[in-house]
């Protein structure tokens, strides 16, 4: 099996997972393959981030869709349509979570893989 981040970001956020406020937010696309089938999941993870250098993800703020399975391989047409919809799919993620994501605060630059 083989697990590659297709993109990866931080952004401010606002949530509150098991008494701890969320001040931070990782948002990712993953493509995952594996016996010639392909699947790509949108996951976003709430974290603490109390300062600017506290970037500890915390996983009991995980919360992961499944947007495509098939199949096939990876495809740079498909990935640039699953990244054209992926703030859709995370803002329903954080939205399920009371969560929100502010997208016009990036933590980090998009890491694209």
């Amino acid at each position: 099996m083989k697990v590659i981040d297709v993109y990866k970001q931080y952004f401010e956020a606002d949530a509150e997972f098991s008494g701890v406020k969320r001040h931070g937010v990782s948002v990712t696309l993953t493509a995952t393959s594996d016996e010639g089938t392909i699947k790509y999941d949108v996951g976003i993870s709430f974290f603490p981030h109390n300062d600017p250098d506290d970037f500890g993800i915390s996983y009991d703020a995980y919360f992961e869709k499944n947007i495509y399975s098939a199949k096939g391989r990876r495809s740079k047409k498909k990935e640039k349509a699953f990244l054209d919809e992926l703030r859709n799919h995370a803002d329903e993620l954080a939205e399920s979570a009371d969560g929100k994501i502010f997208w016009d605060k990036p933590l980090i630059e998009a890491r694209l893989g």
